[in-house]
């Protein structure tokens, strides 16, 4: 390659100059949206883990992920253009500006071996309790059959429940909406249904439950929260099940806030008349 000589060398200096002062200058933009992202990204941090290596095997770590490919992502999951329910969710909350920050904020973190991250203590954190007397004293508002898991649940409302939504009036504290989960009796690789075009239960699977208490949505983050409901999932020895993330169910139930998060308020309604 020839030497550059006279004007040739000003040019060329000139222009190193330049190249160096946009080199030295990007990674200030970068810092400023990473640290931005940081402050926005604790619901995030619940799937996805504080170091962007996520809690769950069946959840993407971001740590390390190009930052094109992370808003990418995320303005096809806002869009409705990728399906996922969770992200489905939580994506359309988010501004062209919060996906920027949130992508250069994971796409910053180093990623660091593959041991998962653990469940954020705000979010895990539920204060939902078996309900021991859910049979005698809460009312059987609705049955239904889940044949992509050959399952049947029985859905159950406390009074307050079915008290308020008679009364078109959101769910006060105290309020629970409890499901009982079978796994249906098989016939071959089919479920048997019954007469009233159910499901047979076979064994008890486990219990899921919502309820609601005076500020238990305080420390979960606003991207997540559900108001003052708090979720879980038992056992069918009535065991918490500590292993489940609650983030998930918050993300599912979110855009329910005008029916108070309640995916089963037309059976309710229907029930309570």
């Amino acid at each position: 390659m020839p030497f550059l000589k006279g004007a040739a060398i000003g040019r060329a200096a000139a222009a190193i100059a330049a190249a160096m002062a946009m080199a030295l200058a990007a990674p200030a933009v970068d810092a400023a949206s990473a640290a931005a992202g940081k402050t926005k990204a604790e619901p995030c941090m619940a799937c996805h883990g504080e170091n962007g290596v996520s809690v769950a095997d069946d959840i993407p770590n971001l740590a390390g992920q190009k930052p094109k490919y992370i808003e990418a992502q995320l303005k096809a999951f806002k869009a409705g253009k990728r399906k996922n329910d969770l992200m489905n969710a939580i994506a359309p909350q988010l501004s062209d500006a919060d996906i920027a920050d949130l992508a250069a904020f994971f796409s910053g973190l180093a990623p660091t071996g593959t041991e998962k991250s653990k469940m954020s203590a705000k979010v895990a954190k539920t204060n939902v309790t078996f309900p021991e007397d859910f049979k005698k004293t809460y009312t059987l508002y609705h049955t239904i059959n889940f044949p992509d898991r050959k399952q049947v649940r029985d859905y159950f409302a406390s009074p307050e429940v079915m008290a308020a939504v008679k009364a078109g009036k959101p769910v006060p504290n105290g309020g629970v909406l409890f499901v009982e989960v079978y796994s249906a009796k098989l016939e071959g690789n089919k479920p048997v249904v019954g007469a009233d075009g159910f499901y047979a239960r076979d064994k008890l699977s486990f219990y899921t439950a919502m309820a609601k208490g005076a500020g238990w949505g305080k420390d979960i983050p606003e991207v997540l929260r559900n108001g003052d409901w708090h979720y879980a999932v038992f056992s069918s020895d009535k065991t918490r099940r500590a292993a489940v993330n609650q983030a998930t169910c918050l993300a599912c139930h979110k855009p329910l806030d005008k029916d108070d998060y309640l995916f089963t308020i037309k059976e309710i309604k229907a029930k309570a008349k």
